[in-house]
């Protein structure tokens, strides 16, 4: 399954991964994503959001602390790996649909769009047509800079929609679902037509840097452990082998890697004027970048006691464990968050 093959590396590995990609990733997937011949706008607005629209989720009022044994809890703690007090494993109902749209509203992604929010969608050819969502805001801004570039009186913008609510209804539905286009020029009459491909795009930094995780090899780390500095032709070396060898995240689109590190936790409190226990959560990651920041931060203000934990990063797919999650299973997804990627400064 995706979790029993789940890849792990020491966080001190990927804290030098972190710094060679800081380097070396800016622009590296440019001119594949940027072939761009035609522009059309797509007449849909039901799922973008609006400029106020609240991704944070309550996330400001999470605490994090670090627990002991496996990725959903360790030994002993039957509430939260599922082993029920007679000895059989405790099964989670599967989520539905709705729950997950709900899990994942929060999340922000980002598209070209026309002033109205109408979104762009791209012909690389004639007989195809794409529309991108982006992680990454700026990537998104890139698309829009050339689409710009190649008509100056397009009125475009880029617009935040909740991957929430695109998920099921555009990235995962019917191809043969029918929309309307019309021509950004608005001389031609609209017309419909069916098979428009919806693509989510990961952080390029994200990708590539799932890929490392991936092609890593213990000798690698035991380099990188020991103190070997990492030379700008051993990280040359390390990215034309992700890039070419990583048995996962080959693709630069809808292959979107989420990492969580075993022993972190993050307690949310219960919301103003109710009263509860406050809820234990694993948080997982669109951003690996975040993810070591907010470990680092921990750590720095940790009891000495806390100080020797060695951290191992996890990493699967978005789609595998949304698939997953709707599936009867012995992991809790319900007590399992997402963690937005924080805005480049």
């Amino acid at each position: 399954s995706s979790s029993s093959s789940t890849p792990r590396i020491t966080f001190f590995v990927a804290d030098q991964l972190l710094q060679t990609l800081a380097s070396t990733i800016p622009g590296i997937f440019r001119n594949k994503m940027m072939r761009i011949l035609t522009a059309f706008l797509l007449g849909c607005s039901f799922v973008s959001s609006t400029a106020s629209t609240p991704f944070s989720h309550g996330l400001e009022k999470s605490l994090f602390g670090v627990r002991g044994g496996g990725l959903f809890g360790g030994k002993g703690d039957n509430k939260e790996n599922g082993s029920a007090s007679d000895g059989e494993k405790k099964l989670y109902p599967p989520m539905s649909k709705e729950e997950i749209e709900d899990w994942m509203e929060h999340i922000p992604v980002f598209a070209v769009t026309d002033s109205n929010g109408a979104g762009v969608v791209l012909k690389p050819d004639d007989s195809t047509s794409v529309f991108y969502f982006f992680f990454n805001p700026l990537a998104a801004n890139a698309t829009m800079a050339q689409l710009k570039s190649a008509n100056a009186d397009m009125d475009l913008k880029v617009s935040a929609f909740s991957l929430g609510k695109i998920w099921f209804k555009l990235l995962n539905s019917d191809a043969d679902s029918e929309v309307t286009l019309k021509s950004v020029d608005g001389d031609s009459e609209a017309q419909t037509t069916k098979g428009v491909e919806y693509r989510l795009v990961p952080d390029t930094r994200d990708l590539l840097g799932a890929r490392m995780l991936l092609t890593m090899t213990p000798e690698d780390s035991e380099k990188l452990k020991t103190g070997e500095a990492m030379t700008p032709e051993m990280a040359q070396k390390a990215i034309e082998k992700a890039m070419n060898e990583a048995p996962k995240f080959k693709a630069t689109f809808n292959e979107i890697p989420v990492f969580t590190i075993a022993q972190m936790r993050m307690q949310k409190q219960a919301e103003a004027g109710e009263n509860g226990e406050p809820v234990t959560l694993l948080p997982m990651y669109f951003s690996l970048q975040n993810m070591v920041g907010t470990w680092q931060q921990f750590m720095s203000q940790a009891s000495p006691d806390l100080q020797g934990v060695e951290p191992a990063i996890n990493l699967m797919s978005l789609h595998d464990l949304v698939e997953m999650m709707q599936k009867e299973s012995e992991i809790d997804f319900r007590h399992v968050v997402l963690v937005p990627p924080a805005p480049d400064a």
